[in-house]
């Protein structure tokens, strides 16, 4: 007996350890529920922009250092949508693998309505978060090869059922394809490229440009000669806009919309992202459809 026991621990200590499960942190609320569904009961990533606050004007603080310090993957969106997050990895990142979705994840890139600059908001086409979850996945098998059979498998079973909500979607918005909508920022753009969606316009160019007296005028003038069925408010962003556009015009606004996920209040859980794309369409074919009789 004694001599098995020897023989036992002598393969135990012979045998390599198995892989830790790897430190990963995320940047923001959607790419953070499409890590959490691969990873699964396995961990938990750590989000670095915090509930409530939006990508576009992320900043490190101090206590957010150590986490990338200590990351052995970073999945984020890429540098266009948040550069500070970019050079934090630079500067503390520096022993983990980066991986911007947007330029390694695989799926489709389209340019602002200036044609020349990348838009950023690339997790707003379903195909593309399904190409994102494989990157995911083998990203983390390759850094945790004693767990890339449960990574596959959930990657897959997410990847099914993001393919049945997009179905459902696609069926939920057909009588708001081609119809003329305002949105509030150029942020819809994959979505609305997706569902064959019709943005005449946005009431701000930019992530961080505010509209001119002039343009404000541009598009309310359009408005008033019936030339948008549509104008959406946007969860964070100053809603007086829509009013001074729309005052008098019998054009409807929708309910606010919410692409980025700033209205959470609490960390997002695995399921977010469905929900994220469910309600987009909700604002959307509720408002095409007009006031209930």
């Amino acid at each position: 007996m004694r001599s098995l026991i020897v023989l036992a621990l002598a393969l135990a200590a012979a045998r390599p350890a198995p892989a830790a499960v790897p430190k990963v942190v995320t940047d923001f609320a959607p790419i953070q529920s499409l890590v959490m569904q691969v990873m699964g009961d396995l961990g938990t990533p750590e989000m670095l922009s915090q509930p409530g606050s939006d990508p576009h004007s992320f900043t490190l603080k101090p206590s957010q250092a150590g986490a990338l310090a200590k990351a052995d993957v970073i999945f984020w969106d890429g540098p266009e949508l948040m550069p500070a997050l970019d050079s934090a990895i630079k500067a503390l990142g520096v022993k983990a693998l980066s991986v911007p979705l947007l330029d390694e994840g695989g799926g489709k890139t389209r340019t602002f309505s200036d044609g020349q600059t990348i838009d950023p908001h690339a997790w707003l086409d379903p195909t593309n978060a399904q190409a994102w979850l494989g990157t995911i996945a083998t990203t983390l098998s390759k850094l945790d090869p004693d767990h890339a059979t449960t990574y596959a498998a959930n990657a897959a079973q997410a990847e099914d059922a993001l393919k049945t909500l997009d179905a459902q979607l696609t069926k939920e918005l057909a009588p708001a394809r081609g119809k003329p909508i305002v949105e509030f920022h150029d942020a819809m753009g994959y979505f609305a490229a997706h569902y064959g969606l019709n943005i005449i316009a946005n009431i701000e160019l930019g992530d961080a440009a505010k509209p001119s007296a002039g343009r404000l005028a541009e598009l309310r003038q359009t408005l008033v000669g019936g030339g948008a069925v549509c104008v959406f408010p946007e969860a964070g962003r100053d809603p007086r806009y829509i009013n001074v556009v729309t005052a008098g015009t019998g054009t409807r606004i929708g309910a606010p919309q919410d692409p980025a996920g700033v209205m959470l209040t609490e960390p997002p859980t695995a399921d977010f992202y469905g929900k994220l794309l469910t309600d987009l369409a909700k604002t959307i074919s509720d408002c095409i459809a007009g006031p209930k009789p």
